[in-house]
């Protein structure tokens, strides 16, 4: 019996010391799954919350083009709810990664963020292969940048403003012309916004200017006179708090607007209602010629300001 007692006793401990152990050892465990699961929750959070001001669109659409040193993807998407018919166009992602794996006729899901100033998509997903790819688009088309020397057509034709008044590019003579074409049904802030603000932050540098020529006037043409009346025209100008005596809008026949585009090297082309077209902003010298074409869209309001300096200057006086 004694001796029964201390074996008893000394399995007692043992038990204890087991029992300790496993339950160190679960406590570890679901340490180490709870710092997992925190870890897999934040990445998750911190790829999908998105800063203050940012609308997010979900949509689906076939690869086209794939652009990746521009960080780049042209889609032609279906209709996204709330926001914009169908229509093919590049977006822009954030990193180039995101593109991997994918090639034209590839169909995906993705998520479009848009900003006042910006736009990109991204959690883009391949949803299967073999979709259409569509012929190359105007705003997939690169514009040459040539300037032409001699005298430039769109001086020669008229067209009406925003007032309603019929005005002739050769009532600006002897101005320095920034001209650009855009509609106002434009959806994306890069694109047809972007060329607009360029115009506004250049107008205001300009006015703001000590001793700046005033022999200056911005032209922007809309491809989408059945739309771009006059009154839209000017309801769109009023908010970028444009100066009529410096800024234009016009509109006109819709072959003669396609006449002008063509001669200015402008390719647009209806799509479902909104059109796909390159980027054109064009700088006219003083004395009618074609000095400068900038063919992208982007920040180019510094750009601008320094060409119309230079165009202002008549071609007599222009330095040799």
């Amino acid at each position: 019996m004694r001796l029964k007692s201390q074996s008893a006793n000394f399995q007692a401990p043992c038990r204890l010391k087991a029992v300790l152990r496993t339950a160190v050892w679960l406590t570890a465990c679901l340490g180490i799954c709870g710092t997992l699961v925190w870890f897999v929750v934040s990445k998750n959070h911190a790829v999908n919350t998105l800063p203050a001001g940012v609308h997010t669109y979900a949509a689906r659409g076939t690869v086209q083009k794939l652009e990746p040193d521009e960080k780049s993807i042209v889609v032609s998407h279906q209709a996204i709810p709330s926001y914009m018919d169908a229509m093919t166009m590049p977006f822009k992602v954030r990193h180039s990664e995101e593109l991997n794996g994918l090639q034209a006729g590839d169909q995906i899901s993705f998520r479009l963020s848009v900003t006042e100033t910006e736009s990109w998509i991204d959690t883009i997903v391949k949803l299967g292969t073999g979709g259409t790819v569509a012929p190359a688009s105007a705003s997939q088309s690169s514009a040459s940048v040539a300037a032409d020397p001699g005298h430039h057509p769109l001086l020669d034709y008229s067209f009406t403003n925003e007032l309603g008044q019929a005005v002739s590019l050769h009532s600006f003579a002897g101005q320095a012309l920034a001209i650009t074409f855009f509609f106002t049904r434009c959806p994306l802030p890069e694109f047809c916004p972007r060329l607009s603000k360029n115009l506004a932050e250049a107008s205001r540098r300009l006015n703001s200017m000590n001793q700046a020529p005033t022999n200056w006037h911005f032209l922007s043409v809309t491809f989408d006179p059945a739309f771009d009346t006059p009154e839209v025209l000017k309801a769109y100008a009023e908010k970028y708090d444009y100066d009529p005596s410096h800024w234009s809008f016009i509109t006109g026949p819709k072959d003669k607007i396609g006449e002008l585009a063509r001669l200015s090297n402008v390719q647009f082309e209806p799509d479902s209602g909104l059109f796909n077209h390159n980027f054109r902003t064009m700088i006219i010298d003083a004395s009618g010629r074609l000095q400068m074409v900038f063919p992208t869209s982007g920040d180019l309001s510094e750009a601008i300001v320094s060409e119309v300096l230079k165009a202002a200057v008549t071609g007599k006086n222009k330095p040799s």
